[in-house]
């Protein structure tokens, strides 16, 4: 059974990617789900906050005794002796490459410009073969502008792209006023390709303390309905790859991201919840149902489903939800 796909560029056996989690930052589980059927693996994600702590602590100590004279070296730093979290990560990099024989992708988590864009550079230089930059912010101001705040992702992602010559994927969030538009920018400005989409942990709050509480939800089947109609709507319009993330736990789930349009089906939740091994359960689940049918060829079937190809285009938008309500027990009169 052919389940091969093509994603930023790398041909990987199945789309069965384990997404940037905790999982992914221990060495031994990058070995364990090689040996499951991983076909690459995303690590961890190093913050923006992180590496811009780090930069500050360094010049912080270069500026340490900057006036006294001049044969007083020792007040600079020893490199080998500055915080260790981003250097800890080139390390892992460095490790991981050395210990798998799939492509591992780095994951940087940042959404403004500056100085830590650099460190992408390093990534690149410490092996990886390709780098998914998560923008990830909130705005909270009412007066910011839609415009600026595009605006300056997109400053973001052309810094992070002058820096490497690795492929890069973003990883969104569904919250834009024209997804697509934005999208299609993102693809002019040289991406290599979209992950959709981005869950935001959200705040709960605690009765019993009465105080903001955190909390990690994990995502269910459900969730892959909103990535599952973006990558429909944006395959064929765009020239990049598509990953699907957030709701894959079943072989059912995989196969419709790819018949959507999807390159990459992304996992964590369903191996978080219940281990490693169910990767290799999950893509026995997709050969059963390719046999079957009939299908040799899983990358025959990519995009079958997409809006571009399907015989009612406007499924995926108003007209779905109408015939949602009218099937609904009691029909449409019930629901109003």
């Amino acid at each position: 059974m052919d389940l091969s796909t093509t994603y930023l560029g790398k041909k990987l056996r199945t789309p069965l990617v384990p997404s940037a989690s905790p999982l992914t930052g221990e060495l031994d589980n990058l070995k364990k789900l090689e040996d499951a059927g991983a076909s690459a693996v995303v690590l961890p994600s190093i913050f923006e906050e992180q590496v811009v702590e780090d930069i500050n602590e360094m010049y912080d100590d270069l500026e340490r005794g900057a006036e006294s004279f001049a044969e007083a070296v020792n007040y600079f730093p020893k490199f080998e002796n500055l915080p260790r979290g981003p250097e800890a990560y080139l390390e892992y990099i460095r490790k991981a490459k050395a210990a798998l024989k799939i492509p591992v992708f780095a994951s940087i988590s940042g959404f403004t410009p500056g100085g830590w864009t650099e460190y992408a550079r390093q990534v690149q230089a410490a092996g990886a073969d390709g780098l998914e930059l998560n923008l990830y912010a909130i705005p909270t101001d009412p007066k910011l502008p839609a415009q600026r705040i595009e605006d300056g992702y997109l400053e973001t992602v052309r810094a992070v792209k002058s820096a490497v010559t690795i492929p890069l994927a973003i990883k969104l969030s569904p919250f834009f006023t024209n997804l697509a538009g934005f999208a299609q920018r993102l693809d002019e400005a040289g991406v290599s390709g979209l992950v959709l989409f981005n869950r935001f942990y959200q705040p709960d709050l605690s009765l019993e303390k009465m105080e903001v509480a955190a909390g990690i939800h994990l995502s269910t089947s459900a969730s892959l309905r909103l990535p599952l109609r973006w990558i429909a709507i944006l395959r064929g319009r765009l020239k990049i790859s598509l990953g699907a993330t957030s709701g894959i736990h079943t072989g059912a789930d995989a196969l419709k991201a790819v018949l959507a349009g999807a390159d990459a089906a992304f996992l964590c939740s369903a191996l978080l919840k219940d281990g490693i091994p169910r990767l290799k359960a999950i893509e026995g689940e997709m050969t059963r149902w390719l046999e079957s049918k009939g299908h040799d060829s899983l990358p025959a079937l990519r995009g079958v489903l997409s809006q571009a190809r399907v015989k009612d285009p406007a499924i995926f938008e108003r007209a779905l939800y109408i015939k949602a309500l009218t099937q609904w027990p009691g029909g449409a009169a019930s629901a109003r």
